[in-house]
């Protein structure tokens, strides 16, 4: 990348790890035996694939055998709201989510409503944060699951879920919760969480794409999403990615190792750059809960313009607006439309994600450059 790029998109997708880079070197060459094979070849690379399994399980405090590895998050969700359906009793057809969740959750759920499954959706406050009390409301002896995510991709509110996880087992109903943005970001732990399924995404977390994991507590099950050898104990058939699996391992060891320093710099590079945009912009809004959300994440409005065209004015810095274009046509996006954000507020928003490679003095730039570009566009200019 061009050293006058800021790169402010981390929620979107992180480079990978220079020792995710060189862990996965050797199983493109030599190391090229399927794990399945009882030769040297395949045992060196079913070694590899469990060694990965152990390091992702560490990073969340799981077990290595509750570790599925997936093509990411998105197939992660699909396999435990898809798996635990399939597997239903049939008084039981019954999902309780939130209406800020990922597309990669409500639109699985938004399929099995088709199919007849009931999905209550409880909403948010201004902050995006679900009530537990709301949740519990909803449940019936109908309910076979819940889901709610760790944290938001959009705004970084945090979800209660230790409190939700709570109200689960003493309901005796599973608790999935989406933590694609969360892990590598914040300490995570399925069982302070009291989750019972939990979604790993690679590429956020420094690992290569096309790569994530599904945590499964032990003594639960679900339907196959994909049927047909022995592989991943019968949950996931096919010949293992050992390349890429072994990438996600390493990422995640090396998140293990640098998340108090990651939690730290992050944060404070992310209040620096909020604190000179609310400084130079009259009438910034932030979008999100202001104490409880992912230390790297800042999501902000400016009401009366447009976050897509003040981006455009600025090329050197790369993030994310909070605006979704959907056949050539732009709308404001569903998690800001589900806190109560007005429309005018809404499409002013702009979504910066700071990572390992930023630094204070790009925030200092950064701000520099947008609070420039937004004076320039109220001045009509």
């Amino acid at each position: 990348m061009s050293p006058e790029y800021i790169y402010l998109d981390h929620n979107a997708t992180t480079p990978v790890a220079p020792e995710a880079a060189e862990a996965m070197a050797p199983y493109m060459g030599d190391k090229f035996g399927n794990p399945s094979s009882s030769y040297t070849l395949g045992k060196e690379a079913l070694d590899a694939v469990e060694d990965a399994r152990s390091k992702v399980a560490g990073l969340v405090g799981a077990r290595p055998i509750e570790i599925v590895f997936t093509s990411g998050g998105t197939e992660s969700n699909n396999f435990v709201l898809k798996g635990v359906v399939d597997l239903m009793e049939p008084d039981r057809n019954h999902i309780i989510t939130c209406s800020v969740e990922h597309p990669a959750v409500l639109n699985p759920l938004l399929y099995l409503m088709e199919l007849g499954v009931k999905v209550s959706i409880v909403p948010v406050d201004r902050f995006g944060m679900v009530d537990p009390r709301d949740i519990e409301r909803e449940i019936s002896s109908q309910t076979k699951l819940i889901s709610i995510m760790l944290a938001n991709n959009e705004t970084g509110t945090l979800q209660p879920i230790e409190e939700i996880g709570k109200i689960a087992r003493d309901h005796g109903i599973p608790l999935h919760t989406d933590a694609a943005q969360a892990v590598g970001k914040i300490p995570v732990d399925v069982s302070n969480l009291g989750v019972d399924f939990l979604t790993i995404a690679g590429h956020k977390l420094y690992g290569p794409k096309g790569v994530g994991a599904l945590f499964i507590r032990e003594g639960l099950t679900l339907t196959p999403l994909i049927h047909g050898a022995a592989q991943e104990r019968g949950l996931r058939a096919g010949t293992e990615n050992v390349i890429l699996s072994v990438g996600l391992g390493s990422a995640c060891e090396v998140a293990g190792q640098r998340l108090a320093n990651d939690m730290a710099a992050s944060q404070e590079m992310r209040d620096r750059l909020q604190g000179l945009l609310f400084e130079g912009i009259e009438g910034l809004v932030l979008n999100g809960h202001p104490t409880e959300r992912l230390p790297n994440t800042l999501n902000v409005s400016v009401p009366g313009l447009e976050g897509s065209k003040i981006l455009e004015g600025i090329p050197q810095i790369m993030a994310s607006t909070g605006a979704a274009c959907h056949d050539r046509s732009v709308s404001l996006s569903h998690v800001l439309a589900a806190m109560g954000v007005n429309e005018n507020v809404g499409m002013g928003a702009l979504r910066f994600s700071v990572g390992r490679s930023n630094t204070m003095e790009q925030m200092e730039r950064a701000a520099e450059l947008i609070i420039h570009q937004v004076r320039k566009l109220k001045n009509g200019s």
